[in-house]
């Protein structure tokens, strides 16, 4: 799941047309609500996550001579620099994007004074709508191109489009935060939760089929349960897997109830 799209794969081994199904749901804990607590929403609840690789080709020589190469690390800088513009000069204000150049690797860190002839940078961008993708991923390209070719050197960018947005169906979400209510009470079910920017391959699920991702919360109780996902220090609150299995069974028996005959 992680990184592989495990959605993905079920789906591409025929997963609703071997184990039909009318909807789908799906929950995850979330040590940014309190313990017991449920939410979910209509709408996007998880952004599209897609990797960028950036590969600059300059000219290498001596940190003493510049003016006989072409640096390409001073390239990878002003492309950098000029991503972050993408976001607040070309998505709407009311719409939200990131894009993040997360890594960069150039030369040798044990040769000061050599010019690398490469430059390699790593990103990710996360968007909730494929408008906004789809401007992301063209303005990446045009300024990659022209930042190189303005510095003498030249850029290629390869794009993935690894994970869609998850995106709840209307009345499906209204279900399922109703059926909330019923098990932990509407004072502790949260319908207006902002959606995170991290991603989730049970967007691939939702693409076929409407339903609703929910969030579990598990608090923070000093023993490490307020520590956020993927961090050293977290700690699963196994107090909440009781609730967040009760959930589940009711959102079965309340879409499926049996016949009273």
């Amino acid at each position: 799941e992680e990184g592989y799209a495990g959605g993905k794969a079920m789906i591409d081994d025929c997963l609703f047309e071997r184990l039909p199904a009318d909807e789908v749901y799906a929950l995850h804990n979330w040590p940014g609500l309190p313990a017991g607590k449920i939410a979910v929403r209509p709408g996007p609840m998880m952004a599209a996550a897609d990797r960028i690789e950036i590969h600059i080709a300059g000219r290498g020589g001596h940190g003493a001579h510049p003016d006989l190469t072409i640096d390409p690390v001073l390239v990878a800088a002003h492309i950098i620099v000029a991503a972050q513009s993408i976001v607040s000069r070309n998505v709407d204000p009311i719409d939200t994007a990131v894009v993040s150049l997360c890594s960069m690797q150039a030369g040798n860190p044990g040769a000061m004074s050599v010019i690398p002839r490469e430059a390699h940078l790593v990103g990710t961008v996360r968007t909730f709508r494929t408008a906004t993708q789809d401007m992301i991923e063209k303005r990446l390209a045009e300024l990659v191109h022209s930042i190189a070719a303005a510095f003498g050197a030249t850029a290629r960018i390869d794009y993935q489009r690894v994970y869609p947005a998850t995106i709840n169906t209307d009345a499906e979400a209204i279900f399922a935060a109703n059926v909330a209510a019923s098990i932990v009470g509407e004072d502790n079910v949260v319908r207006d939760l902002d959606p995170s920017m991290g991603s989730e391959d049970f967007s691939f699920m939702l693409q076929r089929r409407p339903g609703a991702y929910a969030r579990l919360g598990q608090g923070g109780d000093g023993a490490g349960h307020g520590a956020f996902l993927h961090s050293t220090r977290y700690d699963f609150n196994d107090d909440v897997i009781a609730v967040g299995a009760g959930y589940l069974s009711a959102l079965a028996e309340r879409a499926m109830p049996l016949d009273p005959r």
